[in-house]
């Protein structure tokens, strides 16, 4: 395994532990129901972000568009989660359109990844 896929993990590890704190202080902190949402797309794209690497790994999808599709579960997330959170705890966000570009990426890395599982490596069926 590269490099890449390993830094991917570790960002996989990092967006569990902090969906998982998020959910805690949506459950505890009055009024802030923006936190679940958070924590709810960190915790989904984390496992995807898992599932791809050991997909592309194994073989089951073609690497290099496997890899375009857990970037992608990496960086959207964590702007639409940043930003919800940013604007939770500071009263402002990270950008203008920071979750909405968040939210978008995240769909496009899914169609992404469905790219990948029928595309598939060179020299293989």
């Amino acid at each position: 395994m590269t490099s890449l896929p390993r830094i991917l993990l570790v960002l996989a590890g990092i967006m569990g532990a902090c969906g998982v704190m998020l959910a805690g202080a949506s459950a505890h902190l009055p009024d802030a129901t923006r936190l679940a949402a958070a924590s709810s797309m960190l915790l989904f794209h984390a496992s995807a972000v898992l599932g791809t690497v050991a997909l592309s790994d194994r073989g089951l999808l073609n690497r290099a568009i496997g890899t375009i599709a857990a970037v992608g579960f990496v960086i959207g997330p964590s702007l639409f989660a940043g930003d919800l959170g940013l604007r939770q705890y500071a009263g402002y966000g990270l950008f203008r359109l920071a979750s909405p570009i968040g939210g978008t990426l995240s769909i496009a890395s899914w169609l992404v990844l469905a790219m990948a599982a029928t595309w598939p490596q060179r020299g293989k069926p």
